[in-house]
């Protein structure tokens, strides 16, 4: 019986074998002897015996150089020729020893020196100590933590908020934390660096978009949708995001909003705001560009943000339903391998959201002195203002760039230079240039806060002018 079977087997495979396709034949064929081949070749070839003498690879030894272990970096390079600024950077700030009006630091509502803030601060430290030494899951979380999340969730009218101990590592450590390998990011080519470096983490297929240019972003999420529908099975498990700034840290404009939450619902994505620039400037009462806009706080799946700049602290929060917020807590990296917020800064943190929420009209205040200073700054010659007239972080670029980004800097710094020695503090925008996926050009970056009075605004236009026309004429 077995022999009957076995012959029948073999008729079979005969038959097959008949029956096979030319092409399949040949296939197999080399497929055959390629692996007769693996098997009978040498995996290796045995060096070559040296003949050198002793004394000649000593010579060749002390002859070789190894490659330099980062690249030569000039010593004129700005990052290592910083201003060394005495006192805090407030209002006033001491650079290099020479006392100048301060339009360099994002003290936009001037809680930097405020005194109820550092009186939090100090009370704090003579309860907690100086720093955490640990991070939140590991005896790193303070009761005072658990006070600034509930407060930021409250003030931004949210389920829940997390706090992370640095403000670049809030969006960098939420954005992976989400999207993953195989997932689908659309970002806007005017992004900041650190939603850069958290795209880059994700290892997600990005798709830039035009700055702010919704048709681009809706012709992109159209191609994908047709994608989508040659694939549906792995459509079903890709998960699409949008990322965008409220104000943008590189072009100080603001997102649109309204137009990206009808396309979110259009195409079936989720929108992840960073909203480190616009939190406590924009909106009634500075809950960011949603308030500006009178979206609902629930259409927008994440907001993340800084506390360095309004709140005049250090770290940074994210906040949404808890579901999603809860998810960072065992996948945020910032969060889970950092030692966490020094509870200091998150008692300033807190004192900053009192006065936020006791003065609201100090919102108003700040985009009066913008639009001002704005206005004022028109019609320079050589330069151009770029940025809207709502946003306390804006840019002067060249109306002409020399051809040379190099040149562009130079001229620019000598901008900065000059007015410093006018009493203005000015900083240039700084940017890893080989980092940057779409580096925006150079730029002299004019902060406005609260604290600086119509005559120094007036001032600090005048003397930008000024010296504009002498450096660029």
């Amino acid at each position: 019986m077995a022999t009957s079977t076995e012959q029948w087997v073999l008729v079979e495979m005969v038959q097959a074998l008949y029956e096979a396709p030319a092409y399949h034949l040949i296939l197999e064929g080399i497929l055959i002897l390629w692996i007769i081949r693996l098997l009978f070749s040498k995996t290796y070839k045995l060096q070559e015996r040296s003949d050198l003498t002793v004394k000649e690879k000593e010579e060749l030894i002390e002859e070789w150089q190894p490659e330099p272990l980062v690249p030569p970096v000039s010593k004129d390079h700005p990052a290592l020729n910083y201003n060394i600024v005495s006192g805090p950077p407030s209002h006033n700030i001491v650079v290099n020893g020479k006392e100048c009006i301060n339009f360099a630091s994002f003290n936009f509502l001037g809680l930097l020196d405020n005194p109820r803030v550092k009186a939090a601060a100090l009370a704090s430290l003579k309860k907690y100590g100086v720093g955490t030494c640990g991070p939140r899951g590991f005896y790193g979380t303070f009761d005072v933590h658990l006070d600034l999340e509930d407060r930021l969730a409250k003030f931004m009218q949210t389920e829940e908020a997390i706090i992370y101990s640095y403000g670049f590592a809030t969006i960098a450590s939420a954005i992976p934390a989400y999207s993953k390998r195989g997932d689908i990011v659309f970002v806007d080519r005017a992004a900041c660096f650190a939603i850069q470096k958290g795209l880059q983490a994700s290892r997600s297929d990005i798709k830039s978009f035009k700055h702010n240019d919704m048709a681009d972003l809706e012709r992109l999420l159209k191609e994908q949708e047709m994608e989508d529908q040659k694939n549906p099975r792995k459509a079903r498990v890709t998960r699409r995001f949008i990322v965008v700034e409220g104000l943008y840290m590189n072009t100080g404009t603001i997102c649109p909003l309204p137009e990206l939450v009808k396309l979110k619902y259009k195409y079936k994505a989720r929108i992840f705001l960073e909203e480190s620039l616009s939190f406590g400037v924009l909106g009634k009462h500075g809950r960011g560009v949603t308030e500006h806009y009178g979206i609902n706080i629930d259409d927008i799946d994440l907001i993340s943000a800084n506390m360095e700049n309004s709140l005049a602290s250090i770290g940074g929060f994210c906040c949404g339903r808890s579901f999603v917020i809860d998810h960072q807590r065992l996948s945020g990296q910032g969060y889970c391998f950092s030692a966490s917020l020094p509870p200091l800064l998150a008692a300033a943190a807190i004192e900053a959201l009192n006065i936020m929420e006791e003065n609201p009209g100090i919102f108003a205040v700040l985009k009066e002195k913008c639009k001002q200073i704005h206005k004022a700054l028109q019609g320079i010659s050589g330069l151009k203002v770029v940025g809207e007239s709502l946003s306390p972080a804006f840019h002067l670029q060249l109306e002409k760039s020399t051809g040379s980004r190099e040149k562009d800097v130079h001229l620019l710094q000598e901008i900065v230079n000059q007015c410093m020695t006018r009493s203005i503090a000015l900083t240039q925008a700084r940017y890893l240039e080989k980092e940057e996926k779409c580096l925006p050009p150079p730029s002299i970056r004019v902060v406005v806060t609260v604290e600086q009075t119509e005559k120094e605004l007036e001032k600090a236009a005048s003397i930008i002018k000024e010296v504009a026309q002498a450096v660029l004429l």
